[in-house]
């Protein structure tokens, strides 16, 4: 079985039958990649089904030397999946990756923004901005509402379609990872925001494949996960902030403020889409005094 054949087969099984999205997929199939490309820098002629665990350790130690504990952390969990698969299709009989560690690494958590702080980000927006006609002003204080109030990853933004609206009900319907879809509640502030850029959205000579699609660029056409890094970049710089952001970062201020102001961590999991709480956890860096204010308001003890 060729190196080839085997991440097609691979990436086919994670898209039909594990139903990841396409940048899951794409990540995996790097992690293949890098090592099919080390064996042919090395002269190694193998096949997947060949490989053993002294041939991947050296791939890992050689990748080691360029990338941090996380990447390498990412790199092994990856590839572990790969073989796994061929471990169950009975390409091979063991993993060679079983025994091989992944390096310890903590929890990475992303800045957080004070309330204020997104107040200054979305002042900051020149409303009478446009560009061949279109105020992308409104457009991208909208998008920034939707952000916070919502608590979207990129993608499910960017994706959001207008038949996905149900103001009415009080609730968007968002497509997460894997195409799974939850309704999220969503704020009469944020609906107005939006209600406004559709009228400005109305304007705009539309592309065909994207007619339903909520957040277009000037061309009609739907925006790229790049142009919301720069817009929240730009506007960061706009106001000096010294913190390191992304739109993830509203994702994970919108969490830790429900979180501080008495939000139960079942329902944030809910909304933010995670599959398992311990996910949710790793959002909820509340500090110890916020803590200490939950047990004295709600512990039964607290006045024995």
């Amino acid at each position: 079985m060729k190196w080839q054949n085997a991440l097609n087969d691979f990436k086919y099984y994670l898209k039909i039958e594990r139903g990841l999205s396409a940048n899951s997929i794409a990540n995996y199939e790097l992690d293949v990649e890098k090592l099919m490309h080390y064996l042919e820098v090395n002269a190694i002629t193998i096949s997947p089904i060949q490989i053993d665990y002294d041939q991947i350790q050296s791939f890992i130690y050689h990748v080691s030397k360029s990338v941090n504990a996380r990447s390498q952390s990412r790199l092994i969990s990856g590839l572990r999946s790969f073989f796994s698969y061929l471990v169950f299709e009975d390409y091979r009989q063991t993993n060679p990756l079983d025994h091989i560690e992944s390096p310890k690494i903590g929890r990475k958590l992303p800045d957080t923004l004070a309330i204020e702080e997104i107040d200054a980000l979305i002042n900051a927006i020149d409303l009478s901005k446009e560009f061949n006609g279109v105020k992308i002003g409104e457009r991208n204080k909208t998008i920034l509402e939707v952000l916070y109030s919502c608590g979207l990853r990129v993608s499910e933004l960017i994706n959001l379609k207008i038949s996905d609206l149900f103001f009415d009900e009080g609730f968007i319907k968002v497509t997460g990872k894997g195409d799974k879809q939850r309704f999220v509640p969503i704020e009469q502030y944020t609906q107005k925001h939006i209600h406004i850029w559709k009228a400005i959205r109305a304007h705009i000579d539309v592309h065909p494949e994207h007619k339903d699609i909520l957040f277009l660029n000037n061309r009609g056409k739907q925006l790229t996960r790049a142009m919301i890094f720069t817009i929240i970049k730009d506007l960061a710089k706009a106001i000096n902030l010294k913190k390191t952001i992304s739109p993830h970062t509203f994702r994970h201020s919108f969490a830790t403020h429900l979180l501080e102001n008495g939000a139960d961590l079942r329902a944030i999991q809910l909304m933010l889409g995670h599959e398992s709480i311990t996910t949710t956890e790793i959002y909820m860096h509340v500090d110890r005094s916020h803590l200490k204010e939950v047990m004295n308001t709600f512990h039964p003890r607290k006045n024995s």
